[in-house]
């Protein structure tokens, strides 16, 4: 195995952005680190699942790829799509009437299931770099999780990024809020040309 192209490839990855790392920094740019704590769980456990499923399926899911790419492409770009009506539209906490809702663990779970980038990283990793090589369980398992901790870093790092630059994020909130929400909507749009 090359573990410097799998290194190359699973980091490169998990840095870009993506539904995952542009929800997490605006969310935690918002309304801070602490208080989006629930949401990068949830972008974690998702994650996990997602690559739990992606390890076992990945020779049966390469080879019905086809089949359902284009279902769960555009479940994933109509989900992008409503994350960033969602990104744009709202507002700094101290302008919002009452309480804003903060995203939580359910919204970062659920997105996993839809997010194609994830999907495909998982059986791109899966089924390049670890099972032409190694196929007990315990192998497997091991590179399942360096792939998790290897995506929800760049969720984290993101997150971070975002709660930094918070009281930035607050006063440009209307200029910041449309570059996430174009950064997704142009995540959706990769994803279907």
């Amino acid at each position: 195995m090359n573990y410097i192209a799998f290194l190359s490839f699973t980091l490169l990855t998990a840095f870009t952005p993506g539904p995952n790392n542009i929800l997490a920094m605006s969310n935690a740019g918002k309304h801070g680190l602490k208080k989006s704590q629930g949401l990068i769980r949830g972008i974690f456990a998702g994650f996990f699942s997602v690559m739990i499923l992606c390890s076992f399926f990945s020779v049966v899911l390469v080879n019905i790829i086809p089949k359902i790419k284009p279902i769960m492409t555009y479940i994933g770009v109509a989900y992008i799509l409503w994350l960033a009506w969602h990104v744009i539209k709202s507002k700094p906490q101290e302008k919002v009437e009452g309480k804003e809702k903060v995203d939580n663990f359910i919204t970062g779970f659920i997105l996993q299931f839809v997010n194609v980038k994830i999907i495909l990283y998982g059986i791109t990793a899966i089924s390049t770099f670890v099972t032409p090589y190694y196929n007990s369980f315990l192998s497997i398992g091991v590179f399942t999780i360096l792939i998790t901790i290897f995506g929800c870093t760049g969720v984290f790092t993101w997150a971070m990024f975002g709660a930094v630059f918070q009281k930035f994020f607050e006063r440009y909130n209307g200029i910041i809020n449309t570059i996430m929400a174009l950064l997704l909507v142009y995540s959706a749009i990769t994803l279907v040309i």
